[in-house]
């Protein structure tokens, strides 16, 4: 049934209550703290990722020193956490802020759509009460902050698996898993060797009777301390708030100077990640076979394992890894093309990639035009803008290294147009690029990830140039540095709504 209540008129509304949400909400309350805003999630809980993912072993894939909120950092030594302890930590810190009294649950954009002449995005809400029954609501707001990432909760890359269906057992995708499946001394194929894949086999093996994990091609894992002590060290010297400090700008730049030797020097870095990896397998494991990608660090995700768990459970009887393509899927297992080799299971999991969008579900237009058709064709305005749409934010992280430090430093560059904006009087900026130059601009990808999830994404997804302020950023330093003395006028139209007052 519809809402006959007033429209709300807002600030500024954040759409998604995960870490980049809270962490937007934050920077807006204290940088801009003259402005309301509010933050809409869809789903009855805050935490995003970390309690949408239901997987065995769901964790960081990265240190929580860097992972972790830059303005209350990571507490615990646990260096690459799992699901319920990032959501908890995520709940802390929304709750020590206030921004937890901000979050409206349930709340779900199905359309979003800017008027130049109101100068103001409308917002089409839908509600769902307590009694199960669902409202549509409109709220009108200045800015918009698609905080939701790029991954879609509700449908994956659907996988092409010749003979799935004549399978007896049970098959699952972990974005869909079954907390109630038992899997104690059962058969399992995990299909994928990407992350999830990584994290799920060693998680699998404490019950499983067997586990095997089927790639198609190999992936790199680098295995990480699963304790990080730098902090508790350090404050035996010195304050807790130093050490915390010291401890995130050494990570930082280990990790930064890591990332930029592996894409700057691709054979050393691939000879690096293989010798590391070499050393952490058994005896006599078929390396060039199982973990000899044929792409260079980087192109796809790397992936890391704590305390190198998994490589542990390859020293496991009953754990493995078979590197070959699949030639069908049998009533009970799944038959490979090299020698007809047939592997037997009970469970097969489908960690086979995710379905990206970047503005989630919601049917964005611009004075009624279209956005999510044609964003495969508009530029990124420093990682943080979408070409020609006005006051909105998309807000990523790093694909090639920690993800918060990148969304933080894209959010703190929106905030500089919205000062800007304050202290101009203009309503409204919007990435724009002229005609004449847009016909000679380089167009890349916003990422360039070769995974097949990725390149399927890439008419979803917006295009940089490499050069100015057409950029998604992937280094740190080189960001911040742009935020800080970097002009917010580059590449940005602003407008007061009145077509004869320039800005």
């Amino acid at each position: 049934m519809a809402n006959t209540t007033a429209v709300e008129e807002l600030d500024i509304v954040i759409v998604g209550a995960g870490l980049t949400g809270i962490n937007a909400a934050y920077r807006l309350q204290t940088q801009l703290p003259n402005h309301s805003y509010a933050i809409l999630e869809a789903r009855d809980s805050l935490g995003g990722t970390w309690d949408f993912w239901k997987y065995p072993g769901i964790r960081s894939d990265s240190t929580m020193a860097l992972y972790g909120f830059p303005w209350r950092p990571w507490p615990y030594e646990e260096s690459m956490a799992g699901a319920k302890a990032i959501k908890s930590y995520i709940a802390e810190c929304a709750a020590s802020e206030g921004i937890d009294k901000k979050i409206r649950y349930h709340h779900r954009v199905k359309a979003a759509n800017w008027s130049s002449e109101e100068q103001k995005w409308t917002l089409q809400l839908e509600i769902t009460c307590e009694d199960g029954v669902t409202e549509e609501k409109q709220i009108k707001a200045w800015w918009l902050l698609a905080c939701s990432g790029y991954y879609s909760y509700d449908k994956v890359l659907p996988p092409t698996i010749p003979g799935i269906d004549k399978f007896q057992g049970q098959v699952i995708h972990p974005q869909f898993w079954d907390e109630n499946l038992d899997y104690a001394d059962k058969r399992i194929i995990v299909i994928g060797s990407g992350a999830t894949a990584i994290t799920l086999l060693p998680s699998l093996a404490e019950k499983a009777k067997q586990v095997t994990m089927l790639q198609r091609s190999p992936s790199y894992v680098l295995a990480l301390p699963r304790k990080d002590k730098t902090v508790k060290t350090l404050s035996k010297w010195m304050p807790r708030s130093w050490a915390v400090t010291i401890n995130w700008f050494q990570r930082m730049f280990f990790e930064t100077v890591f990332v930029q030797f592996v894409l700057n020097f691709p054979n050393a870095g691939r000879r690096f990640v293989i010798g590391a990896m070499k050393s952490q397998l058994p005896k006599g494991f078929a390396i060039e076979k199982h973990f000899n990608p044929r792409y260079n660090p980087f192109e796809q995700r790397l992936c890391f394992c704590p305390g190198a768990d998994f490589f542990k459970a390859l020293h496991k009887p009953g754990v493995s890894i078979v590197t070959d393509v699949i030639d069908t899927v049998t009533s009970d297992g799944i038959i490979v093309k090299t020698g007809g080799e047939k592997i037997e299971a009970d469970i097969i999991v489908t960690a086979t990639g995710l379905h990206m969008e970047v503005l989630s579900s919601t049917a964005v237009t611009v004075d009624g035009k279209p956005v999510n058709e044609t964003i495969g064709e508009r530029y990124v305005w420093n990682g943080c803008m979408i070409e020609g749409v006005p006051n909105a934010g998309l807000l990523t992280g790093y694909t090639a290294a920690s993800w918060t430090p990148g969304v933080d430093v894209r959010t703190r560059n929106l905030i500089k147009v919205i000062k800007h904006q304050d202290k101009t009087g203009a309503s409204s900026a919007a990435p724009h690029i002229p005609e004449s130059k847009r016909a000679s601009m380089p167009a890349g990808p916003m990422m360039t990830l070769t995974s097949t999830y990725a390149r399927a994404a890439m008419k979803r997804m917006p295009l940089v140039a490499g050069i100015g302020p057409w950029k998604a950023g992937t280094n740190w330093v080189q960001d911040v540095w742009a935020m800080l003395f970097g002009s917010v006028k580059d590449g940005m139209k602003y407008s007061s709504g009145d077509k004869d007052k320039a800005i």
